[in-house]
């Protein structure tokens, strides 16, 4: 029974992330496109960690892909 259980949450938690990914990446675009000011430095590694964000999302690593976003975000300050 508890395996059952172990399994059912790790299968909710990856599943919550799946849907978190898309809120991340509308965050970060909508911040970007308002016209944030960061330097080109800090600029090209928000929009490198957004891309290789989805990419992990779309191949279903979805904890990777929250944790590349989430850098993101914080670079941006969201």
């Amino acid at each position: 029974m508890k395996s059952l259980f172990a399994l059912l949450l790790a299968f909710t938690a990856s599943t919550a992330f799946a849907f978190h990914c898309p809120a991340d990446m509308k965050a970060i675009d909508a911040k970007l496109a308002s016209g944030v000011k960061l330097s080109d430095a800090d600029m090209a590694k928000v929009k490198q960690l957004r891309a290789d964000g989805e990419a992990a999302h779309k191949a279903g690593k979805h904890d990777e892909s929250v944790k590349l976003l989430g850098e993101a975000m914080k670079i941006l300050k969201i």
